[in-house]
């Protein structure tokens, strides 16, 4: 077993920087629209495709390489919304196609199922460049500067007209409809915003990785919403930037459960998956053993 806080502490600070853009793209949609987006698994891999093919073979600016991976994550995220607005396809099943389609749409713009960053100028070399820093430090400060601007719009953008018809659309849709606001829109705005910053969290890591695969976001819902779950556990809701703190503080308390079970000598990375799904199952029942000790009722859970 190895225990190093000099390790440890710099591994998990910089990955739940990172995790954190997921896991405040998953809150978007499971928690400020009640809508369970599983596109993002494919969204995911999505960016980090876009990102890398852009570089390698075009030799296009990281940055707008990166900026394009969101753009490529707002249009598949928009095919969600409209599959389930406007056909009229459960939450859900539209996510689920999406995830599908997007597996074959990533070998294709890959030409493959991966592509390689190893020769290339990545964004994290240029701010290397710039701040004279590399290792863990690095990508301390790569993943905080992201994290800051997605935080300060999102802060921003959740609390105008607009952000806060998305916001009302998920605590009450029929509502909204009443009052003559086009929740369809709201609903594709926010699948879009969603997907977009999984996408560019994709395209961050596939820089990182020195390429892209196609397997890459396999299960990256799950680690979103075990975020998403811990941070509320421990942050009550009181606006808008409490919302955002509590995924931050959830993606580090996350990642630091798991850094640690990665250096005792009975886990392995293979576990990974198991550990979250086990994470997230007590964090879910942790509320409904509370209602039972008080003896309150508690309602069968939703099958769609």
């Amino acid at each position: 077993m190895d225990f190093d806080p000099n390790v440890i502490f710099p591994q998990t600070c910089y990955e739940g920087l990172f995790y954190a853009l997921i896991a405040i793209g998953v809150y978007i949609t499971f928690r400020v629209l009640a809508f369970p987006d599983l596109s993002v698994d494919g969204t995911f891999p999505l960016g980090g495709a876009v990102a890398a093919v852009l570089i390698s073979d075009h030799a296009m600016n990281p940055f707008i390489a990166t900026m394009a991976a969101f753009g490529a994550g707002v249009c598949a995220g928009f095919v969600t919304g409209i599959l389930n607005t406007k056909l009229r396809i459960s939450a859900l099943l539209s996510g689920i196609l999406v995830m599908i389609g997007l597996y074959s749409i990533n070998l294709r713009i890959m030409d493959g199922s991966q592509v390689g960053l190893l020769w290339d100028r990545t964004v994290q070399d240029v701010i290397g460049d710039w701040f004279g820093l590399n290792g863990m430090d690095l990508l301390i400060v790569t993943y905080l500067m992201a994290l800051l601007v997605v935080f300060c719009i999102l802060n921003w953008f959740l609390r105008t007209d607009l952000g806060l018809a998305l916001r009302a659309t998920g605590d009450n849709e029929q509502m909204m409809r009443s009052l003559g606001t086009d929740t369809d829109k709201t609903v594709i705005l926010g699948c879009a915003l969603s997907n977009g910053l999984v996408a560019m969290a994709g395209a961050l890591l596939a820089q990182q990785q020195g390429g892209s695969q196609v397997g890459m976001g396999i299960g990256i819902i799950v680690y979103g919403l075990a975020m998403v779950l811990v941070g509320e556990s421990l942050i009550r809701k009181r606006g808008i930037t409490w919302i955002l703190t509590a995924c931050l503080v959830g993606a580090f308390v996350y990642r630091f459960l798991i850094v640690v079970a990665l250096r005792t000598d009975w886990v392995d990375t293979g576990d990974i998956k198991l550990l979250t799904a086990v994470l997230v199952i007590i964090v879910l029942v942790i509320p409904l053993i509370q209602k039972k000790i008080r003896g309150e009722w508690i309602p069968p859970a939703s099958r769609m």
